[in-house]
């Protein structure tokens, strides 16, 4: 296991331990908000909420891993339903509603986005932190932000014209790219410092993860993913794949990744494990 693998896994375990401790455990929305939030998962967007703390030796990483992870589970719950992209298998385990039903994941879903601005608002920071953190989430991941995105994703899926590299590249920024942008960004916000270059860091890497993800969505194994794959084939739906092909979607990402780690040049080494996950953004497998 690499250093970053490792790195990786600390955090994964750290932020489940957290969620562990502040979601609720009575009743079945929060039994269901716990299957949802603690199932498994990459952790990307936490891990890179503890890295950015870690540049600037700031406290308060383990609540604001927690909520991006309480807003991503959230927005994976209600993408999975049947109105939306009709998933029955999520970290390779039944999505909320086949596990119970539509109703509950609605709820699930709506009461785990809840969670993440309880947790923000109460954690152990400054005022202005807690605010910087609450109203950029907020903006993130709503209708400016991840909502809008999977808004133009089911317009485009039902869109007379596919849309073209430009359309897809605002999509992704918004539906894949706002909550890795937050979070990357999180750091900074805890220690009133300056985000713009963690910013410009997450914009690269989160176009160059959703490249990946339309490339697993054709070349991934399902038992690796967790997940259905070949299903953006089979919708007729324009994808960095179907665009750019293989090759050119290759050559894209590894052209992000390159902008990506660039853009944190003023950290130096300390940033070493976020250029390793601008790197694993593109070789991964799941």
């Amino acid at each position: 296991m690499t250093s970053f693998e490792k790195a990786l896994k600390s955090t994964a375990l750290a932020v489940e331990q957290r969620l562990d401790d502040l979601l609720p455990r009575n009743g079945r929305i929060a039994e269901a908000m716990r299957y949802a939030a603690l199932s498994g998962g990459k952790r990307l967007r936490a891990f890179l909420v503890f890295e950015s703390a870690g540049l600037f030796g700031a406290a308060g990483a383990a609540d604001a891993a927690a909520a991006v992870e309480c807003i991503h589970a959230y927005s994976l719950v209600h993408d999975d339903l049947p109105a939306m992209d009709d998933d029955d298998l999520r970290h390779g385990l039944p999505t909320v509603h086949i596990k119970w039903d539509e109703a509950t994941a609605v709820l699930a879903g709506d009461a785990l986005q809840a969670q993440a601005f309880e947790i923000l608002a109460n954690m152990e920071a400054n005022a202005e932190a807690r605010l910087a953190l609450v109203s950029s989430l907020a903006r993130a991941s709503g209708a400016q932000g991840m909502v809008l995105g999977q808004d133009y994703d089911i317009a485009a899926e039902s869109a007379a014209h596919p849309l073209n590299l430009e359309e897809i590249t605002l999509l992704q920024s918004l539906k894949t790219g706002a909550l890795i942008h937050w979070s990357a960004g999180a750091g900074a916000y805890l220690a009133g410092e300056d985000p713009a270059p963690l910013h410009h860091y997450a914009q690269a890497l989160g176009n160059a993860f959703q490249i990946r993800d339309d490339m697993l969505d054709i070349i991934g194994d399902e038992s690796a993913t967790g997940k259905r794959v070949q299903k953006d084939e089979a919708a007729g739906k324009a994808t960095f794949v179907t665009l750019l092909g293989l090759d050119g979607a290759t050559a894209r990402a590894e052209s992000l990744v390159e902008q990506a780690i660039a853009a944190l040049e003023c950290y130096g080494p300390r940033a070493d494990n976020l250029r390793l996950a601008a790197q694993f953004a593109i070789t991964r497998t799941v």
